[in-house]
């Protein structure tokens, strides 16, 4: 099979993008898929639960992300999806026939040539690219182009990424943060920060664990970030955070101001504002000059990374906008791609 690098430019591949019927964005915390002339058809968490006593799969996507934390101990719940790498391909196509359905599976396999465009982080090793293809493959496709993240990104965004104006996104997923700045349809200058939600998250628990003696579980913290990323950057009366005492396992709740627990989130945002520093550094003076004009658009799971718009319009003189929609931008560029509108 005949695959492309990641790293080429949308100019490179646009006439065989536009040959393809699906978009797939095999992401670590959301797996998407959309059909050409359909829009998005599928989106689920990336999430398997697996019997390990027999090695069946026992739930995928939303049931099994519902079991995390509550499974029995012969019931694992993985992900085979990290830092934007399939880790695991045979759970991984398990993972993509359930989000695809019963219903499109038919229609792909009465198309024996259907096309196929995923999108990898940019760099991405051959290794990830390969994995990618055979995780398609083994659903039915029969040819796969890989594009980046970024690029597909900047074109959900709305960014005109063809011309020769600068285009800066700040994509940040479950397990990191890429920045980067485009024009003429290829990465100019790029960087990327191992920050993500989970990462995120992680601070938000040991925050909790260190301050409250409060040890908070995984749904409880997605919910603090959504409501903290929902309010102003200003500190708020007070969120309600339930979770165990570690003193004696008892359950108990804590209310907590808003902008203590944005305290926690400091340290791994720091690190996406080092990236941000690092590509504007790259750019060459006009570059940046349309940067200040157009400002930086943040993307991928930014809900769930709360005061980093705020934090970013603090340390750079340049307007932030959040995009529309900003977990499926990077799908819904991708499919632009294949319906031939990849013009901002």
């Amino acid at each position: 099979m005949e695959d492309i690098r990641v790293s080429d430019p949308i100019l490179a591949v646009r006439d065989r993008l536009q040959r393809c019927s699906v978009a797939v964005d095999l992401a670590a915390d959301r797996t998407r898929v959309y059909l050409r002339n359909h829009g998005l058809v599928a989106d689920e968490p990336s999430v398997v639960a697996v019997d390990q006593e027999c090695g069946t799969v026992v739930a995928v996507g939303t049931k099994a992300e519902q079991m995390a934390g509550r499974s029995p101990a012969h019931i694992a719940v993985v992900r085979p999806i990290l830092g934007g790498m399939v880790v695991d391909v045979e759970l991984a196509r398990s993972l993509l026939r359930h989000v695809v359905g019963p219903k499109l599976r038919r229609a792909w396999q009465r198309a024996p040539l259907t096309r196929a465009a995923v999108c990898l982080p940019y760099g991405s090793p051959p290794v990830a690219c390969r994995s990618a293809v055979e995780t398609l493959s083994g659903t039915g496709i029969r040819r796969v182009e890989l594009v980046d993240t970024l690029l597909a990104t900047a074109v959900g965004c709305g960014l005109p990424v063809e011309r020769p104006e600068a285009a800066m996104v700040v994509v940040a997923g479950s397990d990191r943060t890429q920045v980067a700045v485009l024009s003429l349809g290829a990465v100019v200058a790029s960087a990327s920060a191992p920050v993500g939600s989970d990462v995120i998250a992680q601070s938000v628990v040991e925050h909790f664990r260190a301050r409250y003696g409060l040890s908070v579980h995984s749904q409880a913290v997605r919910a603090l970030l959504h409501q903290l990323s929902a309010t102003a950057y200003e500190a708020d009366p007070g969120i309600e955070v339930s979770g165990r005492d570690v003193s004696n396992g008892m359950p108990r709740s804590v209310t907590v101001d808003a902008e203590a627990a944005r305290d926690a989130t400091g340290a791994p945002l720091g690190a996406v504002m080092d990236s941000v520093f690092t590509v504007l550094r790259r750019c060459s003076p006009d570059l940046v000059v349309d940067i200040a004009d157009r400002g930086i658009v943040i993307a991928g799971a930014v809900t769930r990374l709360p005061g980093l718009d705020a934090l970013l319009r603090q340390a750079v003189t340049v307007p932030v906008h959040i995009a529309d929609d900003p977990e499926e931008c990077a799908v819904r560029g991708l499919g632009a791609m294949i319906d031939g509108r990849t013009v901002g």
